[in-house]
C-alpha cells in the first residue's frame, strides 16, 4: 500500500514538473513574437511620419535679384514690412520684386530663399541653374530669350528721365529737348543701350554699375540726365527731393522702345516649363491695377538710403 502511494505521488510531480517546464518554455517564445511586433509598428511609424514631412511645403523656390535696385528690389539690416532674409547674409531683401516672390512662392506651395547676384550675374545663373528664377526687375529681350525663358509680364514699366530742379533740361517735354546732355544710365539695360542713342548730340558717359550707382552720378553732378523706368524714377525723387522726373510717353517725343523692352518678367531656366507654368498660371490672375498696387506699396515703404 505504502509503496503504491509513492508510485502515485512520484507520478503526479512529475506531471507538475512537465505542466511547468511548458508554461515556463512558452513565455519567452510569446516575449519575443511581441517584441518583434513593436519593432515593427515601430519603424512603420517612423517610415509614415518620414513620408509625411515630404510634402511640397518642404520645396524651394530659390530666387535671384541684385537687392539694390530700389523699388524694385534692395537690402535692410531687419525684416521690418514683410522683409525676407538673404541667403547666406545677416541681410533682409525687401520691395517689388520680395513681394511678388512672396505671393508666387505662397501660391505654388513653395518656401521662398532670396539670394543675392550682380546685375550681369542673373542671366548666367538661371541659364546654370543655380537658381529656379531671377525676380529682378528684367526686360523681357529678344537678345535674354535667347538664353532663359520669361514668364509674362509681371509689371509694366514705362521710360522716363531724371535731372535736377536746377538743370537746363528741367522743363524738357521730349527726347529733342534732351540734345547735348551729359548722360548715363546702368549698364546692360535698354536705357542705356537704346535710349540713350536717341537723344541728339548726347555726351554718353560710361555706363553705371548699378541703379543706386546711376541715381549717384546724377545726385553728384557728374551728368545731367539719367534714363530709367518709372518705378525706379518715382522711388528716386522721393530718396532725391531735388529731382525731377520727366515723362515722354504718349507723346510725340516719346523714346522709341518696343513693348518687349518695357515688358518686365521673370527669368526661368530654358526647358522647365513646370516652373514656367506654374508662375505664369499665379500671374494670369492679376491684372495691371494689380501690379501698380503692389509697385507704390513697395515705394510706400522703401527706405531712404536704398
Amino acid at each position: 500500500m505504502k509503496k503504491t502511494l509513492y508510485v502515485v505521488l512520484a507520478a503526479l510531480m512529475m506531471f507538475g514538473i512537465c505542466a511547468c517546464s511548458s508554461s515556463n518554455a512558452s513565455a519567452p517564445a510569446e516575449s519575443a513574437a511581441e517584441s518583434t511586433a513593436a519593432t515593427e509598428s515601430a519603424s512603420a511609424d517612423a517610415a509614415a511620419e518620414q513620408n509625411e514631412g515630404t510634402t511640397t511645403s518642404d520645396k524651394v523656390l530659390t530666387v535671384a535679384m541684385e537687392c539694390g535696385y530700389a523699388p524694385y528690389n534692395w537690402t535692410q539690416s531687419d525684416d521690418s514690412n514683410g522683409a525676407v532674409p538673404i541667403k547666406d547674409s545677416s541681410e533682409y531683401a525687401n520691395g517689388y520684386d520680395v513681394m511678388m516672390a512672396k505671393k508666387l512662392a505662397d501660391a505654388i506651395g513653395y518656401e521662398l530663399e532670396i539670394v543675392k547676384l550682380d546685375w550681369d550675374s542673373l542671366v548666367m545663373a538661371v541659364q546654370a541653374g543655380t537658381v529656379d528664377c531671377a525676380i529682378a526687375g528684367q526686360s523681357i529681350t529678344p537678345e535674354r530669350l535667347e538664353t532663359v525663358d520669361f514668364t509674362e509680364p509681371y509689371y509694366y514699366a514705362s521710360i522716363i528721365t531724371l535731372t535736377k530742379k536746377d538743370s537746363a533740361y528741367a522743363n524738357a517735354a521730349s527726347v529733342e529737348d534732351l540734345k547735348g546732355a551729359t548722360a548715363t544710365s546702368q549698364q546692360n539695360t535698354i536705357w542705356y543701350d537704346t535710349c540713350l542713342p536717341q537723344i541728339p548730340d548726347a555726351n554718353i558717359l560710361a555706363a553705371a554699375e548699378s541703379a543706386p550707382a546711376m541715381l549717384v552720378s546724377l545726385n553728384s553732378n557728374a551728368c545731367d540726365i539719367v534714363v530709367t523706368d518709372m518705378p525706379t524714377g518715382k522711388a528716386a525723387c522721393v530718396a532725391y527731393p531735388d529731382f525731377v522726373l520727366l515723362d515722354f510717353s504718349g507723346t510725340d517725343g516719346e523714346f522709341q522702345v518696343d513693348d518687349s523692352d518695357i515688358n518686365i518678367g521673370i527669368s526661368v531656366q530654358k526647358g522647365n516649363t513646370e516652373l514656367l507654368d506654374a508662375l505664369n498660371g499665379v500671374l494670369k490672375t492679376m491684372t495691371a491695377d494689380d501690379f501698380e498696387a503692389m509697385m507704390d506699396e513697395a515705394i510706400e515703404v522703401q527706405p531712404l538710403n536704398a
